[in-house]
């Protein structure tokens, strides 16, 4: 034991790799480490007057009767890595006699009325305030089975979820999950200083979105707060270079749990593969510690495991690096270029006739994009397909005057084929699939207006700066391919794959877009007709349909076994 101290508690479902209690040089590297987060601006103290709504006098009259709600933050925010611009995630707990249209209606107009409030929007309910620099409130609502709200009320209780609807309990598991979180770790800013370095470090490669496919915030923090657990008396220096080695090594789809999984008896479904066969399926499970548990990674796909794994192995060299003096800890912060990275690009373009109706837009299709991923897995020629994170504005000399442009890019791998004298490679319905879905969807929510397009183009890297400004794109010279005049030209590079343009309202697709490749030796061609011709194509199956030579569109790459249990990879030394 150290400096006589007593026995510490134990954390985690296994006992700590190390108790090591951090070295002198372990806290100057942490201060490097602190020092070199700060030309980010990766820390902000947001004053308590942000969340002064939850004050008697903006409540409805139902609200503050028997003493009223009280406001919870939840996420970065609650966790203390919260970071200028972000929004901030809130909950509005209240007493069992305020119902829901008291806080969708009657607060609603209250908040409207509120001078420093510049925007409101209703579902979640938006706050945007002038106090916060591009940054919102999200508010959601939920009812206790209580007379009165408490000012020392622990929603970590299961008891709280007694007699809810399930409304309400998906609303409190957010606050309910960060202070199990928060409760869960040894030392609470060894955690926050930790976690602050790996969401810098994730936002900065380009994996940090849940929506795309990668891990969200929630996620991020599970995973540092598992290594603190395996580490307990390690400083954040040491932090950052253990969740790296422990992560680069883990057995993916082993789950991350941060407690063993209680059962409440409140029969709530929770993540369990030995139960539910869809769980088994999940590639990267990250287990939320607050019943009833969840996989906080269902968005997660192949390609994006893959992208995060070999990550987790940079940052693991980058670090080790960091600590034998080799270099210092701005360079594991910096960005990888992801236009060199690849040799195909699909460019995914979202445009609409007013800035308004494209902010609603682009908020549907960059939520359905890792549709157009799992699409694209799916195709047997196709081994990644990588999307970044980061949305582009549309090229000004090629947009309209009233036309607005959002632009996503999606790095291809294209499987080599070899040993084969022809193939085709056709990706129009792959992406027909994917624009039906969005489509289908606007429609649903009243949201399609006239002018609301979506465009998806294969371009090769050395096309991109027709796309880019010139600083993100460094154009190199390609060698190795050959071109050759007329219809049919043999290339050792794909060309380039005629634009897919839907119309919103009559959805035709152009029928050149059913594409055929020529011969091949170890890298695929096709040609490309020299006309598009408007209209259906002739015998276009549905999207769903599984096509002679593609593997069905239910099948999911990797699997998690009913026969695992839930519990964890070898130990690391």
């Amino acid at each position: 034991m150290h400096g006589g101290q007593q026995p510490q508690k134990h954390y985690g479902i296994t006992s700590s790799i190390s108790m090591a209690f951090p070295r002198e040089v372990d806290h100057q590297y942490t201060h490097k480490l602190s020092e070199a987060m700060k030309p980010f601006g990766n820390d902000v103290n947001i004053t308590q007057h942000v969340l002064h709504i939850n004050s008697p006098q903006n409540l409805p009259p139902s609200a503050i009767t028997n003493v009223g709600g009280k406001i919870f933050t939840f996420g970065s925010y609650r966790l203390g890595v919260h970071t200028k611009g972000a929004d901030i995630d809130a909950l509005c707990v209240s007493p069992r006699h305020v119902e829901r249209t008291d806080f969708f209606d009657s607060f609603f107009a209250k908040l409207k009325l509120h001078e420093e409030i510049k925007d409101l929007r209703v579902s979640v309910i938006k706050v945007y305030l002038r106090c916060l620099v591009a940054g919102q409130i999200d508010l959601l609502f939920a009812r206790l089975a209580l007379q009165s709200i408490p000012d020392n009320l622990d929603l970590r209780g299961d008891s709280h979820l007694r007699n809810l609807d399930i409304r309400c309990i998906r609303s409190l598991n957010g606050c309910r999950v960060t202070d199990e979180i928060l409760y869960l770790v040894p030392n609470k800013e060894n955690f926050r200083l930790t976690l602050r370095a790996i969401k810098l470090w994730a936002k900065r490669r380009g994996i940090y979105s849940n929506m795309l496919g990668f891990l969200g915030g929630v996620s991020w923090a599970m995973l540092v707060a598992r290594t603190c657990q395996l580490y307990p008396n390690a400083v954040a220096a040491t932090l950052v270079h253990k969740f790296f080695l422990v992560f680069s090594k883990w057995e993916w789809p082993n789950p991350v749990l941060l407690k063993q999984p209680e059962d409440s008896n409140l029969n709530l479904p929770v993540w369990d593969p030995r139960v539910n066969p869809s769980d088994r399926y999940h590639l990267m499970p990250i287990i939320t510690p607050a019943y009833p548990q969840q996989n906080s990674t269902y968005n997660v796909s192949s390609s994006t495991r893959t992208i995060m794994s070999e990550e987790f192995k940079y940052g693991l060299s980058v670090t080790d690096d960091i600590l034998q003096g080799k270099t210092d800890w701005s360079k594991l912060f910096q960005p990888p270029n992801f236009f060199l990275k690849y040799k195909h690009y699909i460019v995914l373009t979202a445009s609409a006739s007013t800035e308004e109706n494209q902010l609603e837009w682009i908020g549907l299709v960059e939520s359905k994009i890792r549709v157009l991923v799992g699409n694209l897995e799916r195709n047997e020629y196709i081994t990644l397909a990588h999307v970044n994170p980061t949305s582009f504005p549309g090229n000004k000399e090629s947009c309209s005057e009233n036309e607005f442009v959002s632009m996503w890019f999606i790095g291809i791998i294209f499987k080599k084929v070899e040993n084969a004298e022809s193939v085709n490679i056709d990706l129009t319905y792959d992406i027909q699939s994917f624009t039906d879905t969005v489509y289908r969807q606007a429609n649903n929510i009243n949201m399609l207006k006239d002018g609301m397009k979506i465009e998806a183009t294969h371009v090769k890297k050395k096309q991109l700066h027709q796309y880019l400004p010139v600083e993100l794109v460094q154009r190199k010279k390609r060698v190795g391919w050959m071109l050759s005049s007329g219809r049919g030209s043999r290339l050792h590079s794909f060309s380039a794959i005629p634009c897919l343009l839907l119309n919103p309202i009559s959805r035709a697709l152009p029928s050149a877009l059913v594409l055929n490749a020529g011969p091949l030796s170890t890298a695929v061609s096709w040609t490309v007709p020299e006309t598009l011709t408007p209209g259906l194509p002739s015998a276009l199956p549905p999207p769903s349909a599984n096509r002679p030579g593609r593997p069905p569109q239910t099948q999911t790459t990797g699997g998690y076994s009913s026969r695992r249990t839930l519990g964890e990879p070898g130990r690391l030394v």
